[in-house]
């Protein structure tokens, strides 16, 4: 890994590091998970007496109690890989800024996050979830919502159907949001509604960031905007209730968008990298596949081309005029 792409920590970084993210290595002595190493264990492993993988778990709405499901899956991984691996719950910047300071080897990441990692630390996206609320098993949709009594229709064309936008109120996710942010702005500049991300608001009477799925959601739902801009699987429990749901219709859908999946960072040897993928894939097993529906509510774990799989959200930026 080149200095340039791995030198200096940001504040993220360092946080990561502090916080006992300790450097990754390979060729393991004896299984065990362990997400809380004291310092004595912390300074062994920097001093490569004894060898770890550390994997890091974006926390995300619908994924209670991460850490004790990560430790299981942790604890599963060391008995395939025969090494000891830890588990770490973070944020996707903490998780991209771990893989640059070489102090986390694996990583659940969303496909922006994941084009992040590439950048700074030459990681890769090389498995995807699978989900049964993604339209495309391992690619969903970014959705547009109204009231359910809208005027608003959805007409023969795409272009003919998002005009009708122009003027309304308009409840984005956030804007590093890649289904309510980025694939729809990017759809509104490929039909040439829009020029860029920074003419919004001469298409839109106003535009609003809910935060979250549920809050933009819940922003049409209380009449505080007229539309949504979420990811279909936001149009579900534990996001909104079947009550607020009732309210709501899906007036367009924007196909394509990346499942979130596991990047591992390059400075992991190829066949180690082939061994971690192998006992991830282990995962989809019966006996072994609750603990993987117990992360993210993935059901399966499936091999996919990472410049493949990360090109609809790589166009979408591009068409936004946002910087990966």
């Amino acid at each position: 890994m080149s200095v340039r792409k791995k030198g200096l920590l940001n504040a993220g970084a360092a946080f990561v590091v502090l916080t006992g993210l300790v450097a990754g290595s390979f060729g393991g002595m004896q299984a065990i998970a362990n997400s809380r190493q004291n310092q004595k264990s912390s300074t062994l492993l920097a001093q490569g007496q004894q060898k770890t993988l550390t994997v890091i778990f974006p926390t995300r709405k619908d994924a209670p109690d991460l850490q004790t499901k990560a430790n299981r899956v942790a604890e599963f991984l060391s008995k395939e890989l025969k090494m000891p691996v830890q588990a770490k719950v973070a944020d996707d910047t903490a998780a991209v800024e771990a893989l640059r300071a070489n102090s986390a080897d694996v990583a659940f990441l969303s496909s922006r996050p994941a084009l992040k990692a590439e950048e700074l630390a030459g990681a890769r996206l090389y498995l995807a979830e699978v989900r049964p609320n993604y339209s495309g098993r391992y690619t969903y949709n970014s959705i547009i919502v109204v009231p359910k009594n809208s005027s608003l229709k959805t007409l023969g064309t795409s272009k003919a159907t998002l005009e009708q936008l122009r003027g309304k109120r308009m409840a984005f996710t956030s804007p590093t949001s890649g289904s309510g942010f980025i694939f729809p702005v990017g759809e509104l500049v490929k039909q040439k509604l829009v020029p860029n991300r920074d003419r919004l608001d001469s298409f839109f009477s106003q535009v609003v960031y809910g935060g979250d799925y549920s809050k933009a959601l819940r922003a049409v739902v209380q009449g505080q905007a007229d539309i949504a801009a979420v990811s279909e699987y936001a149009f579900n429990a534990p996001y909104i209730s079947e009550a607020e749901k009732s309210q709501l219709r899906v007036l367009y859908k924007i196909p394509g968008v990346p499942a979130h999946g596991v990047a591992i960072d390059d400075d992991v040897p190829a066949p180690m990298r082939e061994q971690i993928i192998n006992a991830m894939l282990k995962l989809n097993t019966a006996q072994n596949n609750e603990m993987l529906r117990g992360l993210y509510n993935s059901t399966e774990l499936v091999k996919v081309d990472h410049n493949k799989h990360l090109a609809p959200i790589r166009e979408a930026l591009k068409n936004a005029g946002i910087e990966p």
